[in-house]
């Protein structure tokens, strides 16, 4: 992006903006009939055109072209009206220090001014609120909400409107960064790894394509040359069932792409599925690698202390509830407790002395840990405080403690601490969407893959 010609075009239509908001004086002031029809319509023209025009593709992108057209109306609204304020502030000091008011200050000049600023500013800012609304992904609708409530407050309203305009700032210059980025290293396809990549989700979730568990990393991959599949197993289930689809879901994958075997990434409660696949149904010769990605496998102590706490006739009341709803959106069979039970210390201990790890498959843990309570949003935070409050001292993602999530034998990796608010269970799949200061979800994946490609794999 060009920043000083972005600065120069503002400043240049700040400019026109102001002519055009005190046409009435202007042409007040003109003697030359010819210009008192041209002046206001090459004007009017030029606003049209720039509340109406989507705006200059950034990155090639058109609806980031749209967010920068969206911030830059913004921007040119408050430098014009600053501008008008000033401009009035220092002609009416001027004329009352002089005493000498011009006969037309009252007229029609006046009121023609006042309705073209008004009448123009409100385009302008219409159109830019509405372009930032609809292209700016990382405005969380609170921050709409938090500014249709308190509009009219006084300092309040300005915090939270230059808040959501420098949150979309920030997401503008990002994601302007990973298009020139992938760009760059199109050709290179860093991630066309030999064999495809098998992404398996966790519990409580499906695979859809309108709403992808793995958010906006597959497409990241795949921009860079991965070759992406689907676990597609059903949202909560025991680990040996969910096992057994993912058996058949391998078996699927190799006979349409014509390969000899998969490199899975695994989330959560897909790392033990995965890992019961490989070592008890005959899946360890089909897969390359296992990546599992903050799964539980050693369990989670204060999900078994929730379960031994809350009364049967509850869990059995939750788990109608849930497996009638995911019956409708695709489940053919859903087990809410046996998948819940699956995540306790006790059945994973099962599990691991079952499933040793395979000597010729290599599998890397990653792990993250939140800061805080405030490190995830709902539901992910009351999972957090409930970790806390059967163990205050336990660290982890806010469902999985980071000792669970290692395996003795595998590689390890710890996802960096970020400054502010850490890294989530969700934040691991990219369930926000969100872009969060100083850890990029998608480039981490994509560094993942790359590695299993510089393997061999």
């Amino acid at each position: 992006m060009n920043k000083p010609r972005e600065y120069l075009g503002i400043l240049l239509q700040t400019f026109l903006m102001l002519m055009l908001g005190n046409i009435g004086f202007v042409l007040r002031s003109v003697q030359t009939d010819a210009f008192s029809v041209l002046l206001p319509l090459i004007l009017g023209i030029d606003w049209l055109l720039l509340i109406v025009l989507p705006g200059r593709r950034v990155s090639g992108s058109a609806k980031l072209g749209l967010l920068s057209k969206g911030l830059r109306l913004i921007r040119i609204h408050r430098l014009s009206t600053a501008a008008e304020i000033v401009l009035a502030i220092v002609l009416t000091v001027r004329r009352l220090r002089e005493g000498d008011w011009p006969s037309w200050f009252d007229s029609w000049a006046l009121a023609v001014t006042i309705v073209v600023f008004v009448v123009a500013q409100l385009g302008i800012l219409t159109s830019g609120a509405l372009r930032i609304l609809v292209t700016a992904r990382q405005v969380k609708i609170g921050h709409y909400i938090a500014l249709f409530f308190f509009w009219w407050m006084p300092v309040v309203n300005l915090i939270l409107i230059e808040h959501i305009l420098r949150t979309a700032r920030r997401e503008l210059y990002f994601e302007a960064a990973v298009l020139e980025r992938d760009a760059v290293r199109q050709e290179s396809e860093v991630c066309k790894t030999k064999y495809p990549i098998l992404m398996v989700h966790g519990i409580f979730f499906r695979d859809w394509q309108l709403m992808n568990y793995w958010g906006r990393i597959p497409a990241e991959l795949q921009k860079n040359g991965a070759q992406i599949f689907y676990g597609g197993q059903q949202s909560a289930q025991s680990v040996a069932k969910s096992a057994q689809e993912l058996h058949e879901r391998i078996t699927q994958v190799l006979a349409e792409t014509g390969a000899e075997k998969v490199n899975i990434i695994a989330h959560s409660k897909g790392g033990l599925d995965s890992r019961y696949a490989i070592g008890l149904l005959g899946d360890d010769m089909r897969v390359a690698s296992l990546t599992t990605i903050n799964s539980p496998h050693h369990g989670c102590a204060w999900a078994q202390n929730a379960l031994e706490k809350i009364p049967a006739s509850v869990q059995e009341w939750i788990a109608r509830r849930y497996e009638s709803i995911f019956s409708i959106l695709g489940d053919t069979a859903p087990a809410f407790l046996e998948g819940v039970r699956d995540l306790t210390p006790e059945a994973c201990k099962r599990l691991n002395s079952l499933c040793p790890l395979p000597q010729q498959i290599p599998v890397h843990c990653v792990m993250s840990e939140m800061n805080h309570i405030n490190s995830a949003p709902f539901p992910l935070w009351v999972s957090y405080l409930a970790m806390k409050l059967y163990d205050r001292n336990v660290r982890g993602d806010g469902l999985v403690p980071i000792e669970s999530a290692k395996l003795d034998g595998a590689v390890f990796t710890m996802v960096p601490k970020t400054k502010y608010r850490g890294i989530s269970h969700g934040d691991m799949i990219d369930l926000s969407r969100e872009n969060i200061r100083g850890f990029d979800v998608r480039e981490f994946y994509v560094h993942l893959v790359q590695d299993l490609k510089k393997q061999g794999l």
